[in-house]
C-alpha cells in the first residue's frame, strides 16, 4: 500500500505487509543484501490476502471506502472528463452554496451541463463545502442549471455524492424539503438527457434530489439509501454502533441495487477502491457515460419522457397479496409524456 495511501480499519493487515516488503527492499538496496525470496513470499501472501479481503467486502466495508478521504469527488470527476468547464455560482434568491457545484462544460467534444455534491479535503473546505450536505440554495442553484441546460437542449451529467441533505434549522427555514420536492417534479418533466452517477455516498433526499435521470449509475463501492446506516441504527436499534448491521438490512451496495432495477449500470472501481488507480475509475466512467449518453441523445423529447417514466414507475416488485388491498389506479393516461409535461 502507497504510503500516502489511508489504510481503513480492515486494511490494517494489508498495510502491514506492506511495510514490512517496504522494509526488506529498503534493506535489501542498502545492505547490499538478496531478499529476494522473501519478498517474494510475503508479496504472494499479501496479493492473496488482498483477494481475500476485497472479494468479499460486507456492505459496511462498502460504506467506509465510499467515505475514504482520498476518494475522488466531483470537482476532480469534471477535471478529469471534461473540458472548457465555467462554474456557475447561486440561486438567484438566497446565496450560492459551495456543497453543489455545477456549470457548462464539454464533454467529449460534447457541450453539456455538470452538477455534482462536493466535499472538502482540509478542515477549512470541508466547513465551506459544508461537508457536502446541501441547503435549499444548493437544489435551487442545481435546477436553476438545469433549466439551463434544458433551454439550450444540453444533456445533464450528475454526480452524486453526500451524507445527506442539510437538516439544520436554517436549511429548514429557508424550505429544505420543497426545494427538494421540486427537484423531484422538475427532473422528471425535464425535456433533456440526464445521467446520473453515483461516485461515493448517495444518502437519502439530499441525494434523490439531483438523482432523478433517465441512467443511474453507481461506483462499485458507492453506496445509495433512504437512510445513512448510523441513522438507521439509531432509529431501529437505539444504537448507532450497529451501522454494520443495518449496512447489511439496508441493501445499499452497488451489485444489490442492480440486481433490483435501482441501477442501470455499475462502474467497476480498481481492487480497494477508486482512490488507489484514480486514471482507471476515470476512464472506466468515461467510457459507461460516452455510450448512455449517445443512446439518450438519439430519442426525441416524447421517446425520453416516455422512457423516464417507465424507469421509474417499474421500481419495486409487487406480489398480487400485497395488491388486493390497493385502492384502484385511476383511468390509463392518453400520453405519459404529455402529463408529465403538464405536472
Amino acid at each position: 500500500m502507497p504510503d500516502d495511501i489511508v489504510a481503513l480499519e480492515f486494511e490494517k493487515p494489508i498495510a502491514e505487509l506492506e511495510n514490512k516488503i517496504g522494509e526488506l527492499q529498503s534493506c535489501a538496496a542498502s545492505e547490499h543484501m538478496d531478499f529476494s525470496d522473501e519478498i517474494r513470499t510475503l508479496e504472494e501472501k499479501c496479493e492473496q490476502l488482498k483477494r481475500q479481503i476485497y472479494g468479499a467486502l460486507t456492505p459496511w466495508q462498502r460504506v467506509l471506502i465510499a467515505r475514504h478521504p482520498q476518494r475522488p469527488y466531483t470537482a476532480d470527476y469534471i477535471k478529469s472528463l471534461c473540458t472548457n468547464f465555467i462554474e456557475l455560482h447561486g440561486d438567484r434568491s438566497f446565496s450560492d452554496d459551495a456543497s453543489i457545484v455545477g456549470g457548462l462544460a464539454l464533454f467529449e467534444g460534447r457541450p453539456v451541463v455538470v452538477i455534482g455534491h462536493q466535499k472538502g479535503r482540509t478542515v477549512q473546505e470541508s466547513m465551506r463545502r459544508n461537508f457536502g450536505m446541501p441547503h435549499p440554495e444548493g437544489y435551487r442553484k442545481a435546477l436553476r442549471l438545469m433549466k439551463l441546460a434544458e433551454k439550450f437542449k444540453r444533456p445533464v451529467l450528475c454526480f452524486i455524492d453526500t451524507p445527506g441533505a442539510y437538516p439544520g434549522i436554517g436549511a429548514e427555514e429557508r424550505g429544505q424539503a420543497r426545494a427538494i420536492a421540486l427537484n423531484l417534479m422538475e427532473m422528471a418533466a425535464l425535456k433533456t438527457p440526464i445521467v446520473c452517477t453515483i461516485i461515493g455516498e448517495g444518502g437519502s433526499g439530499g441525494a434523490l434530489a439531483i438523482g432523478i435521470g433517465d441512467r443511474i449509475l453507481m461506483c462499485e463501492n458507492a453506496w445509495y439509501s433512504v437512510i445513512s446506516p448510523e441513522g438507521c441504527a439509531a432509529i431501529l436499534f437505539r444504537d448507532a454502533t450497529r451501522a454494520p448491521e443495518a449496512a447489511a438490512a439496508l441493501k445499499l451496495t452497488a451489485p444489490e441495487l442492480k440486481a433490483l432495477g435501482i441501477v442501470d449500470e455499475v462502474i467497476p472501481e480498481p481492487q480497494g477502491g477508486a482512490h488507489r488507480d484514480i486514471p482507471a475509475i476515470m476512464q472506466a466512467l468515461k467510457t459507461t457515460l460516452a455510450t448512455h449518453l449517445a443512446q439518450l441523445m438519439a430519442l426525441s423529447n416524447e421517446q425520453l419522457m416516455d422512457k423516464r417514466y417507465e424507469k421509474f414507475r417499474s421500481l419495486g416488485t409487487w406480489r398480487e397479496s400485497e395488491l388486493e388491498h390497493v385502492a384502484p389506479a385511476g383511468p390509463r393516461r392518453k400520453s405519459k409524456s404529455q402529463k408529465i409535461a403538464n405536472t
